[in-house]
């Protein structure tokens, strides 16, 4: 799948998204209009129509009582309440209640015959009415649903020893139903105008932010597509302030990386090669050695004396454990570059190991004339490493020093301390080894250019420096052209 399909595909997503996102608002603008138009209009009427109920007991109870002689209602005093009510709103429906608020008689023009009418009304809303008088929006009972509670007017009276209240619901039934009918079909045109708006919008608008936002994406989309086409300098510019910086970032550090094992895996190659070469010229020059004498031997078996055999036997031997020594120490790389040794850390006295090490020496350097020493400084700490690992560390590096140290010369061995490390260093009044060469003479089977033939394979510092870095620590060299070498690491103290 191409890069463009996956971006149209993302495109239309957030299109899709988009639209959604404003047909949902406006549904939600449409419903939450039409809620706040209901109670606005409700409240409107209500506010309108506060004084209905005292008008009403003005107008009608002057020279009338609601109540005949006998207590009874005065129903055709309200069937003339009726005729009005219908000339002036067919949507009123007029209760009286007593003192408790029972109804004692009702004036509503659309009687139903299931509906259920509420024999008492609760009076707290009808007080909280007459406090404010009409000046807040409050819901009362319908006594014809009790579910229900619509706006209404009310106003006490008092006639001839009689208390109650004229309670009229402005919303009636038939109100509603006609109401209802207006304001669906209000809602059905706002809905469809609202949608097709909203559509509209989300068309143009959408169109214009996607293509705004999604320009950084483009961008990275675009940086990927050449880096995979081959172009491996293509990176995100300005990274940090593209408004996906996280991703142009990683894309950006994970571009880096790639290139970066490309060319590991270049100069492992090239390192391969070269190893091919060293390890076939330094394996061969001892089997040459042997073949050459073993043949000897066996031509002249009878005519060599003692001496001679045990001198060519010799020679062969020297070259055996030459071969087994580069064997080993190509073993020995191999297993710390694939990170197969651990070192086992102890606390041990670092000073003691390098005493061991320089008595080990001495005969050699005696032999070449060479001058061991020890610069260690007084009650030096316990240092917290690998023991053996480190030994071998300390015998490569005076291998390196003995190999390169001229006669009359001196090979050093200097330990210090600071607050966290034991410093060890490993100095020589050899030739040096020039600037150039400095930076790669830890890496297998490369040699100053200063070294003689036959001496080492190269292997030696490329094993030291493996075995300092899985100790964490780090290997470094300080030297100069005839000034001598300084091999310098630094081991941790050990706290406990």
């Amino acid at each position: 799948m191409s890069n463009n399909s996956v971006s149209q595909r993302l495109i239309i997503k957030i299109m899709a998204s988009f639209l959604m996102l404003m047909v949902l608002v406006g549904v939600s603008y449409v419903l939450m209009t039409f809620y706040f138009t209901s109670k606005y209009f409700e409240e409107t009427t209500q506010k309108l129509n506060a004084e209905v109920a005292n008008h009403l007991i003005e107008e009608k109870f002057q020279n009338a009582s609601p109540f005949l002689e006998d207590g009874s209602v005065n129903k055709p005093l309200f069937g003339d309440l009726m005729h009005d009510m219908m000339a002036v709103n067919r949507g009123i429906e007029v209760y009286l209640l007593d003192s408790e608020g029972v109804i004692l008689y009702s004036v509503v023009l659309d009687h139903s015959s299931d509906e259920k009418t509420r024999a008492k009304v609760d009076l707290e809303p009808i007080q909280k009415f007459m406090a404010c008088k009409g000046g807040d929006y409050i819901l009362g009972d319908d006594p014809r649903n009790p579910e229900n509670q619509k706006i209404f007017s009310a106003a006490p009276f008092s006639v001839d020893g009689n208390e109650g209240y004229i309670y009229i619901i402005l919303a009636s039934q038939r109100y509603e139903e006609v109401t209802s009918s207006l304001i669906g079909s209000y809602f059905l045109k706002l809905g469809v105008g609202a949608s097709i708006t909203a559509v509209l919008f989300a068309a143009v608008i959408g169109l214009i932010s996607i293509w705004y936002l999604t320009k950084n994406l483009r961008s990275i989309v675009e940086s990927v597509k050449r880096f995979k086409d081959g172009d491996l300098s293509s990176r995100v510019p300005n990274a940090s302030e593209n408004d996906l910086s996280l991703l142009a970032e990683t894309y950006n550090d994970m571009a880096d990386t790639i290139v970066a094992n490309i060319e590991e895996l270049k100069s492992v190659e090239s390192l391969r090669r070269e190893l091919i070469a060293n390890v076939s010229h330094d394996l061969r020059t001892p089997l040459a050695i042997m073949q050459g004498y073993v043949e000897t031997l066996q031509m002249k078996v009878e005519s060599l004396n003692e001496d001679e055999r045990n001198k060519y036997l010799g020679i062969i031997q020297k070259s055996i454990e030459k071969l087994s020594g580069l064997i080993a120490q190509l073993f020995e790389y191999s297993k710390l570059e694939a990170k197969q040794i651990e070192p086992k850390k102890e606390p041990f006295p670092i000073s003691d190991l390098a005493h061991d090490v320089g008595e080990k020496y001495q005969q050699l350097a005696s032999e070449k004339g060479i001058q061991i020493q020890l610069d260690i400084e007084k009650n030096l700490p316990l240092v917290f490493a690998d023991i053996s690992l480190v030994e071998r560390v300390i015998q490569n590096l005076m291998d390196n020093a003995l190999n390169y140290t001229p006669k009359d010369g001196r090979v050093t061995i200097q330990l210090n301390s600071d607050q966290k490390n034991v410093i060890i260093a490993i100095k020589d009044t050899g030739p040096g080894i020039p600037e150039e060469e400095q930076s790669y003479i830890f890496e297998r089977f490369k040699k100053a250019s200063s070294s003689k033939a036959g001496q080492g394979t190269g292997l030696g510092l490329a094993i030291a420096k493996k075995i300092i870095e899985i100790h964490e620590s780090t290997i470094r060299v300080i030297s100069k052209p005839d000034q001598g070498t300084e091999f310098r690491f630094s081991l941790p103290l050990y706290t406990a």
